[in-house]
């Protein structure tokens, strides 16, 4: 049986693929795919492995041998499932890879905006300690985590390994209600964001959730909070939070996400980098530690052995 990967860049160079090859199929493997470029390279292949490429209905529609569709990563959103669903092709994604990677990056964030290391570090680099007047430099406030509370949006897997981080730390964790979901027992978030110290959201980009965090409750935030953002770009208004930020009632910002991704065009949150701000913006690489990405891999070759074994 033939499967063919259309984009292993993605994925990095320092991973092993021995899991897939094990699997005993014919691995065919491209660096990256365009769009134009997929109906052939999948032609008479039974499965097809991507990450980021799109799976059209007309790619779907025009791929007979196909009979499985793998994705590495969560999100399904580049297959269009309802053409899938109806060739009778299953679409098997992977979950609960990166939870280690994405809540040691999501604290890691957190610790930064706390002691404020990207400006102390800038200071650092221009000589501010040489210049100071005794043996320590108190360079901008820092915030003590003990004893603060974290709100978290969205309860899964994800949030909840932060909430263990945060309690390490002696934090006080809140879980607030899901947006969308009317039968939710918990506090809405415009509940508790008064007695928020930081904000870490953990949850899906749904309608609900589309600018979720926005000029108007940003005002109800406790002032000096911290905002980080290891979910989706899009999850908040990053225009509107940029300005909380620049008016000082947020104390600082970290973004791991943004709505484009590579931001070809730009975008207001990188061209405030230079800024003297506590913000943070890393490259989507909260899940790309080298063990998260090698538990894609395994977990992939899991669900095409499953298919495999289904097809016997």
């Amino acid at each position: 049986m033939r499967a063919v990967i259309l984009d292993l860049d993605t994925m990095g160079a320092d991973i092993s693929l021995d899991p897939l090859k094990e699997c005993g199929v014919e691995l065919v493997q491209w660096s990256a795919t365009s769009a134009e470029q997929v109906k052939e390279r999948i032609a008479g292949a039974e499965i097809v492995i991507t990450n980021k490429v799109p799976i059209s209905a007309e790619v779907i529609k025009e791929a007979p041998a196909l009979s499985l569709i793998c994705v590495l990563a969560t999100g399904t959103n580049n297959i269009d499932m309802q053409a899938a669903e109806a060739a009778g092709i299953p679409v098997r994604n992977v979950t609960a890879y990166g939870t280690p990677s994405i809540s040691q990056h999501t604290f890691g964030l957190i610790i930064a905006l706390a002691n404020r290391l990207k400006q102390v570090d800038r200071e650092m680099a221009a000589g501010a300690w040489q210049r100071s007047a005794t043996i320590f430099a108190f360079l901008h406030p820092m915030t003590q985590l003990a004893g603060k509370q974290l709100t978290i949006v969205g309860s899964g897997e994800l949030g909840r390994a932060v909430a263990k981080l945060a309690e390490a730390f002696d934090m006080q964790v809140v879980f607030t209600a899901r947006p969308g979901n009317n039968d939710d027992t918990r506090p809405p978030l415009q509940d508790v964001l008064p007695d928020t110290d930081v904000l870490s959201l953990h949850c899906p980009l749904t309608e609900a959730t589309r600018g979720l965090i926005n000029a108007d409750n940003l005002t109800l935030l406790k002032p000096g909070a911290l905002l980080v953002n290891c979910a989706r770009g899009g999850v908040i208004n990053e225009t509107d939070a940029l300005a909380a930020l620049r008016s000082g009632h947020l104390g600082g910002l970290a973004v791991d996400v943004l709505p484009e991704e590579p931001p070809r065009g730009g975008h207001p949150l990188l061209e405030a980098l230079n800024e003297d701000l506590n913000l943070l913006v890393t490259p989507h690489m909260a899940w790309g530690t080298q063990e998260a990405r090698q538990r894609v891999i395994e977990l992939t070759s899991e669900n095409i052995k499953i298919h495999l074994d289904g097809c016997e």
